[in-house]
């Protein structure tokens, strides 16, 4: 650690999240320094090394060395998702804790094997679920295990949005884990089990594309039905070729909770529960959700703590995005043979940040296409 006991970090690439959000992040978070940036951008290691005050920066090259200099305690990983577990075993390996973007990898051998380097060097593994610590997603929670819905029965969400053509989304096939099930239907999945308290043990799943040169990569869109103990269905549709929508509802026997926005970083997102006759609506105006990720993540550190979203939490995820994938070549309903998680996040969990400026992009863009 630093003078003042704070954990130090290298943010490990520096496309358009880690710009945007992470990199500023490190205002909120007061356990934690932004020590330096992996990048293989000289002109981005330039410009952020002078915004952010850093001594040094580092290419990908001079990775193993970083991770040796004694000046870092701690990572986080925004690579590409085929990156995650070189980079993670190379930091395990060094003796630093890994805090990794999701999805964790893009299969599940891939993340087993951060899973084993963490636990062989002895350091910290978390996957960065930054809605297990926000304040609406966790009164979500909150309400459907309350029984004011009654006996919850089904999950719907639908997550779209337009990507420009050329981003790094569409340049990645399955095996490098690009697609929309990956990087917008872990959220989809992640939130159905954080509602649902469970595990689901089958689903199908359905691919389409409207056949524009933009998805001759990845496909445009995926819609999956799970199967939840107790007979209760969640489904979901994701898509790189939609207008941007980003909502979910939980009907119970009694009452129903809408979220809409509800996995969003940028906006206010709001709850309106249904409930016999009464209905209600919260705003929850916009936060920093990455700096509780990072005081989480070096609270754990400092006082040895397993994190809570783990790495089992980023395999599981994993393990249905590619039972999905199973289903919708086979045309047929796969079963899931996922691990249950005994610890889920919890409404303790929210941390309380405030937003913050967005910074402008060097050398960066964000995904999503102008709509029209």
């Amino acid at each position: 650690m630093d003078p003042d006991g704070k954990i130090r970090y290298a943010v490990v690439g520096a496309g358009s999240l880690a710009q945007t959000a992470v990199l500023p992040a490190f205002r909120n978070a007061h356990n934690s320094r932004l020590s330096t940036i992996v990048s293989g951008d000289d002109e981005k290691r330039e410009e952020l090394a002078g915004r952010y005050g850093l001594r040094r920066t580092w290419s990908y090259e001079q990775f193993d060395e970083c991770m040796r200099s004694g000046e870092v305690d701690a990572v986080y990983i925004t690579l590409p998702n085929h990156l995650h577990r070189l980079y993670t075993e190379r930091a395990a390996n060094a003796g630093i804790h890994v805090l990794c973007e999701k999805p964790m990898a893009p299969n599940e051998s891939d993340c087993r094997r951060m899973i084993d380097a963490a636990r062989t060097a002895g350091v910290k593994l978390m996957a960065a679920y930054r809605l297990h610590f926000e304040q609406a997603n966790l009164e979500a929670i909150k309400i459907c295990e309350s029984g004011r819905l009654g006996d919850l029965r089904i999950f719907h969400s639908v997550f779209t949005q337009q990507v420009e053509e050329g981003n790094v989304r569409l340049t990645q096939d399955v095996e490098h884990g690009g697609g929309p099930l990956f990087d917008m239907g872990v959220y989809c999945i992640n939130a159905a089990r954080y509602l649902f308290r469970d595990e689901p043990v089958e689903l199908s799943a359905f691919r389409g594309n409207i056949g524009s040169r933009r998805f001759q990569v990845t496909e445009e869109m995926d819609s999956v039905i799970l199967r939840f103990p107790e007979d209760r269905l969640a489904n979901f549709t994701v898509s790189f070729g939609a207008a941007s929508a980003s909502r979910y509802t939980v009907v119970g026997t009694k009452g129903v909770l809408l979220a809409d926005p509800a996995y969003d970083y940028s906006k206010d997102l709001r709850l309106r529960t249904s409930i016999g006759d009464d209905s209600s609506e919260t705003i929850f105006p916009v936060r920093d959700q990455f700096g509780p990720e990072i005081l989480y993540f070096s609270d754990c550190i400092l006082n040895d703590r397993e994190p809570e979203p783990s790495g089992e939490e980023g395999l599981i995820d994993v393990q249905i995005i590619r039972a999905a994938y199973r289903a919708s070549d086979l045309g047929r309903p796969v079963p899931i043979e996922a691990a249950h998680r005994k610890r889920r996040p919890e409404p303790a969990q929210e941390i309380d940040c405030p937003a913050l400026k967005k910074p402008d992009l060097v050398n960066a863009r964000m995904p999503k296409k102008k709509e029209e």
